[in-house]
């Protein structure tokens, strides 16, 4: 009985995510190529911190080691829920300056009842270096390999150092025009390798890019790059203790 109630569930998330594909190739005609993804990723940044009320706070966003904007996240649901998308994230520089983006990826599956689709624009920031090398590793498990919370929102709102300390990553969503902190437990962060080889070159990884000081923002990523020091006030770092 249980095996075909399982069974039941895993063919009905294949078919709400079957019929989301003709949306999803529409949005992203073509699979969203890099240099789209890019644009993409650089838009939802700066429509959400344009709106001072509805956006990641300064404060957070001063002392981010990292941030990541996935477009278009496509969550589905039938008993057995689960969610895909594709965008990118940068790490801060000891300058404060970001380094080029690398692509990656987000997925996730987990049991629920509701029965849908949609899409949501998702962006992480990352509060910990620890975080940031889970993703070089291979994946991190957002709550498993670190700690992810929903992030306060408000341009102004004022975050806590007790707060920072407690969360490696703040996770935020916006669906229908609506931003706000979201829990992400579960979902897993892995780097694009495909999409990095196409842009930065065959031999190049996600740690080169993130890391290294070898690799250089290009036309095609330069989007997301200007938009993050656009609304990025001037890094402040904190030392997590060990």
């Amino acid at each position: 009985m249980l095996k075909s109630l399982i069974r039941t569930g895993l063919w009905s998330l294949v078919v709400v995510f079957g019929l989301t594909n003709p949306m999803t190739a529409q949005q992203y005609n073509k699979q969203s190529t890099e240099a789209d993804r890019a644009v993409e990723a650089a838009n939802v940044l700066s429509e959400i911190m344009n709106i001072p009320e509805n956006s990641v706070p300064e404060e957070l966003m001063a002392r981010a080691h990292g941030i990541a904007v996935i477009p278009h996240v496509v969550k589905g649901a039938f008993g057995i829920g689960g969610q895909w998308g594709k965008g990118l994230m940068s790490q801060r520089n000891e300058d404060g300056m970001w380094s080029p983006p690398a692509y990656i990826e987000i997925g996730g599956g987990s049991f629920g009842l509701q029965i849908g689709v949609q899409a949501n624009d998702v962006v992480l920031v990352f509060t910990d270096e620890d975080g940031l090398k889970g993703i070089l590793k291979g994946k991190l498990k957002l709550g498993a390999d670190a700690s992810a919370a929903a992030g306060p929102v408000g341009r102004k709102a004022e975050v806590g150092t007790d707060v920072l300390l407690r969360s490696a990553v703040f996770a935020y969503s916006r669906s229908k025009g609506l931003f706000a902190g979201i829990s992400l437990d579960g979902s897993v962060i892995s780097i694009d390798d495909s999409a990095n080889r196409k842009i930065y070159g065959k031999n190049v990884t996600g740690e080169q890019i993130l890391l290294g000081k070898a690799v250089q923002t290009n036309t095609t990523v330069g989007p997301f790059v200007e938009a993050l020091q656009k609304f990025s006030p001037p890094h402040v770092h904190i030392k997590k203790a060990t």
